[in-house]
């Protein structure tokens, strides 16, 4: 293969000659032993047209770009560096998370610090077009997918002797006191199925729980069987809304200790850490999973993940690290 060559002086004169003959880019390139895009790009990258191409002025042009110094992207040079954040973006990092993290990781050592916006500017401009588009993947979207309005909501009835989140205790609010929970079920294509999702309101701690249905029983059942690992101080409430998975809220109540309180109908952001958590949840099972299929070991894989992901709202530590701390303050 010929290596490549800047274009010369002569050769501009050839492309300003041809192009007064009217000659097309695929004859001129033939002539020159270029290719056509070679020729296209010479003529139309800068600012030169057909009809004004002249080849001292283009040569002299090209000329004063090839003396700019071209500054090479931090990643480039810092391969240590780069695969640190490869291997984060793997994880689902945000690139924010992955700069935060690396202070706190290298807190002395200024070569492995870099911004947030570095970190996008190298994937979204990466030269190799198949590591782009891997690199794109584990971004997170920056649109949700919009709901299908028209879609039939399954019957429900009214939650009976059910406390409002109204009654819940101001402690709950100020997420100073841990072992204050959100659940809800995210549901799988014709709520055939669905998984639990249980998050802690003070570290974030995410628990996806593997269930065989949507009923009353089978939830009240999986939902039991996760807290009861838990040291008794971090089971102090759940918050849920009002879907009749937790129809038994009394049993559960009865059999964990725990005190359910049931959010407004339609209010979604008085359970903003578990709505948050589910849409993190949803990056990694997308619309119409059949959930079914995905087995515990593969919820448990994602929730290691979320777990292990720092987040801006704990100072860029990890939600597991905040719970390992809790639990040490309360046994």
């Amino acid at each position: 293969m010929r290596k490549y060559q800047r274009i010369s002086l002569t050769e501009r004169e050839e492309i300003s000659r041809s192009l007064v003959m009217k000659l097309s880019y695929r004859h001129i390139a033939c002539l020159l032993g270029r290719s056509s895009s070679t020729i296209y790009r010479e003529i139309y990258h800068r600012d030169f047209r057909r009809s004004n191409y002249r080849a001292v002025a283009a040569h002299r042009c090209a000329q004063r770009i090839a003396r700019i110094p071209h500054r090479q992207r931090k990643l480039d040079t810092n391969i240590r560096l780069q695969k640190i954040v490869i291997k984060y973006l793997h994880l689902r990092w945000s690139p924010e998370q992955i700069a935060k993290r690396l202070e706190i990781m290298y807190p002395d050592d200024m070569t492995m610090r870099i911004s947030h916006e570095t970190i996008y500017a190298y994937v979204y401009v990466h030269p190799r077009r198949h590591l782009k588009r891997r690199l794109l993947f584990y971004l997170r979207r920056k649109h949700k997918y919009r709901r299908i309005r028209d879609k039939a909501r399954r019957r429900s009835y009214p939650i009976q002797d059910f406390i409002s989140i109204d009654d819940r205790p101001a402690e709950v609010n100020n997420r100073k006191a841990a072992g204050h929970w959100e659940g809800d079920l995210i549901m799988g294509p014709g709520n055939a199925s669905a998984i639990g999702t249980l998050v802690e309101r003070t570290s974030r701690i995410t628990f996806l729980v593997k269930i065989k249905g949507q009923d009353a029983v089978t939830v009240r059942k999986a939902f039991t069987y996760k807290f009861s690992r838990l040291p008794e101080k971090l089971k102090r409430s759940l918050t849920y809304d009002q879907g009749q998975e937790m129809a038994e809220h009394k049993l559960f109540t009865q059999r964990t200790k725990i005190a359910v309180y049931f959010a407004h109908p339609h209010s979604p952001w008085e359970r903003g850490t578990n709505e948050n958590t589910n849409s993190l949840v949803r990056d990694f099972f997308p619309r119409g999973t059949d959930f079914s299929k995905i087995t515990a070991q593969q919820l448990k894989k994602v929730q290691d993940l979320l777990n292990d992901r720092p987040r801006k709202t704990l100072n860029w530590h990890t939600p597991r690290e905040a719970f390992t701390k809790n639990v040490a303050l309360e046994t």
